[in-house]
């Protein structure tokens, strides 16, 4: 197969969350896009311990988050658009709905991650400890752990300026992750994520936005489940390579 068509068709990725490839590294760009204008910050330190408390304040109590969100993806000389609707829930759960420019989907139950674009032959699987590295921004959303632990050298970020009058914006190394260089993430006053920016160490670039965001809402289940339609092989082993 073609490399650009392999590409189109799986997508470039949540973002090297494998969170090393183009797919995975799409994913870790929820975990890795802060932005924001922090002139204020006499103390960087101080300040930037301040806004980390503020996000993990608003996301301890996180059951679950429905969230509609943007994705750009820049790099190998292609920019795609893409839009969507996430879910997230305690534990270890995720569901990306791709609906714009065409339908797919990403999902994990906890153990497995399976990708898959409706009308093609073929599902692909891998246990969700394989996506550990792109993923972790997310693991930070769907466990229990600090802002400061996830991400290293945590800093503003003031050549990355907010996109949203009185928002943050930081940026960091995210721990354990392979192919990143560093997240960005904007945060509004109340703590959430609005905007989250991941650089891949071959220059591509991911970013998502947030938008409608609604926390603890009630979420079945199944839609962390996912079965192949008749006639659809799997393909056990790495999502991300597009």
């Amino acid at each position: 197969m073609d490399a650009n068509v392999q590409r189109e068709r799986f997508g470039s990725r949540f973002a090297s969350v494998s969170f090393g490839s183009a797919l995975l590294r799409r994913f870790a760009c929820y975990a890795m896009v802060l932005g924001l204008a922090l002139a204020a910050f006499a103390q960087p330190g101080s300040g930037v311990a301040r806004i980390a408390a503020r996000v993990d304040a608003h996301y301890g109590h996180l059951r679950s988050l429905q969230t509609d969100f943007s994705e750009t993806y820049t790099g190998a000389g292609i920019t795609r658009n893409e839009s969507g609707t996430l879910w997230l829930k305690r534990p270890g759960r995720m569901r990306w709905e791709y609906r714009e420019p065409r339908k797919k989907l990403f999902l994990t139950d906890g153990k497995t991650a399976w990708f898959y674009v409706p009308g093609e032959k073929q599902a692909r699987q891998t246990p969700l400890r394989k996506l550990a590295g792109i993923q972790s921004p997310f693991a930070y959303l769907l466990g229990h752990t600090k802002l400061e632990k996830e991400f290293a050298g945590l800093s503003p970020a003031p050549d990355a300026p907010a996109e949203n009058p009185g928002d943050a914006v930081l940026r960091g190394v995210l721990r354990g992750a392979s192919g990143l260089t560093q997240v960005l993430m904007e945060i509004a006053p109340d703590g959430r994520f609005v905007r989250l920016e991941i650089v891949g160490e071959d220059g591509s670039v991911t970013r998502f936005r947030f938008s409608n965001q609604r926390e603890n809402v009630p979420v079945p289940p199944e839609s962390f489940h996912f079965s192949p339609p008749a006639g659809v092989e799997t393909i056990a082993g790495d999502i991300g390579n597009n």
